[in-house]
């Protein structure tokens, strides 16, 4: 039962500590939209979006303003459209224009689902897609992708990590006017979830309902400021501290939620209770591991301090809510935190160390710019170090990476926003490309096994 101090306490963690609901994504299913003719097809899937999504954000606004909960984002997510596209046999860059034109119609911010699956391999459709993003990113607003490269019952697609290393530098390469912005578009997933709401990598899995609710909740500051209180505490305190406020974080996710779906008369997903940071001050994930003891994110002790917070969201978010999914934990974007930000400038936070911490993370590496140079067999390389951290460990990783076409180190690209602005950061200079153009599968991990 909530009573008045709850209520209060709410109050202040939206006014004081950068509390908001990040996203309210609706799910919509696209498989019966399959036509031959892609004319078809694309008014089909034109039509569907707009007829179930019309509601989406004129709810959600009334739900704000009701409750006083800024919710930052209404999105959509669909169904992979290379398992759409397929029937089609041609260049499936219409579909995108058509969730383009569907997202501006309804007004959400951004549509997830250009995406394919091809963790064990290929199919024509697969091809033709991966190979039609930088077009489609470039030639849309609200249109992001994904394709998925491995996981641990399958091992991991190198041939697909490979071949996402050209399509991300060709993405960076079409956009360059728009600060490379169609690479920040574009996420590489091994284990990629069904029901995440978060942008880019959202997409509506085969296995969803025809259509759904999914929220993403947030609070970096108000984690951090819970801990502030207690500067002198010793871990066990601080783990419980944090379990506590994610507790309160994610039953105003599941109130909205819950609310959303009766209104709009599909079924509640899940709650996605990920902390999310944004460039606003006191909005860090950067700031709630230097209150728990860092001098600077990135310095030794930097991954036992995020699988801490990490671990302590999860256990009091799952107390809160029944339906817990998507990603659920800490994102540790650079270009979207402004801690972050401060701790690849200074140097101490490296793409080596980001790394490390994608182990106990919630995602991965997740909006880093890179000098414009990078060869696309190390950004492939990179994919792979990636996936190979989500395979052996059975967890969802990502790399979003953005390589800055005309920019070295020490330069930054600025999109403003949500997206914030991230500094340029240095890579290895040895080549990897042997290893990465051997192509083939790399095997699934012995536990895989589990039948």
């Amino acid at each position: 039962m909530i009573n008045q101090y709850d209520i209060l306490e709410t109050i202040r963690m939206i006014q004081d500590d950068c509390l908001d609901i990040r996203t309210i994504t609706m799910g919509i299913s696209l498989l019966d939209c399959i036509d031959t003719d892609i004319d078809k097809a694309c008014q089909k899937v034109y039509d569907k979006i707009t007829l179930k999504a019309k509601e989406l954000v004129s709810v959600g606004n009334r739900i704000e303003r009701e409750y006083g909960i800024p919710i930052i984002n209404k999105r959509i997510s669909v169904t992979p459209i290379a398992m759409i596209s397929a029937a089609c046999k041609c260049s499936p860059v219409p579909f995108a224009r058509a969730m383009d034109k569907a997202a501006k119609a309804v007004g959400v911010n951004l549509i997830g689902g250009y995406s394919a699956l091809v963790q064990k391999g290929f199919s024509d459709g697969d091809l033709e897609l991966i190979n039609s993003i930088p077009e489609a990113l470039s030639v849309t607003e609200r249109v992001c992708s994904s394709v998925n490269v491995g996981s641990t019952k399958t091992g991991i697609n190198l041939d697909a990590c490979r071949i996402m290393g050209r399509i991300i530098k060709e993405s960076a390469e079409k956009t360059v006017d728009s600060a490379c912005f169609g690479a920040a578009k574009l996420v590489v997933f091994c284990n990629a979830v069904d029901d995440n709401p978060f942008m880019a990598g959202a997409f509506h899995g085969v296995g969803e309902p025809d259509c759904m609710i999914n929220v993403g909740v947030s609070g970096p500051g108000v984690v951090r400021a819970a801990l502030r209180k207690y500067p002198d505490a010793d871990i066990t305190k601080i783990s419980d501290v944090i379990k506590e406020i994610s507790y309160k974080i994610t039953r105003i996710g599941q109130l909205v939620g819950m609310t959303a779906s009766k209104r709009l008369g599909v079924p509640f997903g899940i709650v996605d209770l990920s902390l999310a940071p944004t460039p606003a001050v006191g909005d860090s994930v950067a700031h709630i591991l230097e209150e728990i003891g860092l001098e600077q994110c990135g310095t030794h002790g930097t991954t036992a301090c995020l699988a801490l917070l990490n671990d302590a969201v999860k256990k009091g978010g799952v107390m809160a809510c029944s339906r817990i999914g998507g990603l659920s934990g800490a994102f540790i974007p650079v270009s979207e935190d402004a801690g972050m930000i401060d701790a690849a400038i200074s140097g101490t936070l490296t793409i080596e160390k980001l790394e490390a911490m994608t182990a106990v993370c919630s995602v991965g590496l997740d909006m880093i710019v890179v000098p414009g140079d990078t060869e696309a067999d190390t950004i492939s390389a990179i994919i792979a170090d990636e996936a190979a951290i989500g395979m052996v460990n059975s967890k969802t990783t990502a790399v979003r990476i953005i390589p800055a076409i005309g920019k070295q180190v020490g330069e930054e690209l600025d999109w403003g926003g949500l997206f914030g602005k991230g500094p340029v950061m240095p890579l290895k200079k040895q080549s990897a490309s042997k290893f990465i153009n051997r192509g083939g599968v790399i095997p699934a991990p012995l536990h895989s096994l589990k039948n």
